[in-house]
């Protein structure tokens, strides 16, 4: 970082990212910060979900920020198309929370966390970094309110068996449970009294026995195993 600009590391290209959202507002304001930061390069747009599933097969960017709710294809089923196929990108879903249903749906078909609508434009931008360096977008300002909002809705249909765990330790479970709740490794140091390294062991342990992607799947993961109901 130079004079507070993000510059990218010598030789390492930037970060390729197509932006798919119906509202040519949002487009806008993405586009110019995108393209005015060194580090992050714009590929390609789209208004409809059918229309991101096709860019991210031809362009293969590193990451697609994507919006829910567009004409036709909605962003649940862009989402799982390509997570599940041959281009490589990482997802993220940009929502307007406060009325919408489908969050938790997009990070069960693959996203790789999700932005708020009203979130600052470089903390948007600071989020298309952390997903394209392989993390998931799990900040607790934001999952918080994911995981309550979920959390105290009634179930649409009977809730299926909860997932059973299997090879993990006590211990681990503690850790998995928090994961869930948002909390970031610091603040589950701070809850178990261990050190942050130990809980980055656990966490990694976790991805490793649990065949979780990332973080976010491992609150997918919690939750189907009961571990996070109603928990705060």
């Amino acid at each position: 970082m130079t004079d507070g600009v993000v510059v990218p590391p010598a030789g390492r290209p930037p970060v390729r990212v197509v932006l798919a959202d119906d509202q040519p507002l949002i487009r806008a304001a993405l586009r110019m910060v995108i393209t005015d930061a060194p580090d992050l390069e714009l590929v390609g747009e789209a208004g409809t979900g059918s229309d991101a599933v096709r860019l991210a097969e031809g362009l293969r960017p590193d990451v697609v920020v994507m919006d829910i709710r567009m004409p036709g294809m909605d962003g649940i089923e862009a989402t799982r198309l390509i997570t599940a196929g041959p281009s490589g990108a990482q997802v993220v879903v940009l929502t307007t929370f406060d009325d919408d249903d489908y969050v938790y749906g997009a990070l069960r078909a693959g996203a790789s966390g999700f932005l708020v609508k009203d979130m600052a434009l470089d903390d948007i931008l600071g989020a298309i970094r952390v997903v394209a360096a392989g993390d998931a977008l799990i900040a607790p300002s934001v999952t918080r309110r994911l995981i309550e909002e979920f959390a105290v809705r009634p179930e649409p249909a009977p809730a299926p068996a909860p997932r059973k765990l299997e090879g993990i330790t006590g211990r681990e479970q503690e850790v998995l449970t928090l994961v869930a709740r948002g909390l970031s490794n610091t603040e589950i140091a701070a809850e178990l009294v261990i050190s942050v390294a130990t809980v980055k062991a656990y966490v990694t342990r976790l991805l490793t026995k649990l065949d979780a992607r990332d973080r976010v799947q491992l609150v997918i993961i919690a939750y189907d195993a009961g571990l996070a109901s109603g928990s705060r």
